[in-house]
């Protein structure tokens, strides 16, 4: 029964600081651009690793 003592605030002191940083977040603008991030790795333009002129041998 002494354990829960000192469980009970830790566990509440805990729920409380992942609210505050969930908070926190939302407020900061993380979740503004979801799907950017998925659509701009589609979009994205990369060179090739191996040139063609190089890659005829």
């Amino acid at each position: 029964m002494n354990a829960l003592i000192w469980l009970i605030p830790i566990a509440l002191g805990l729920g409380f600081a992942g609210l505050a940083a969930f908070l926190w977040s939302v407020r900061s603008g993380q979740y503004e651009d979801i799907e950017g991030a998925a659509q701009r790795i589609l979009i994205d333009d990369d060179k090739p690793i191996v040139d063609e002129e190089e890659g005829e041998s």
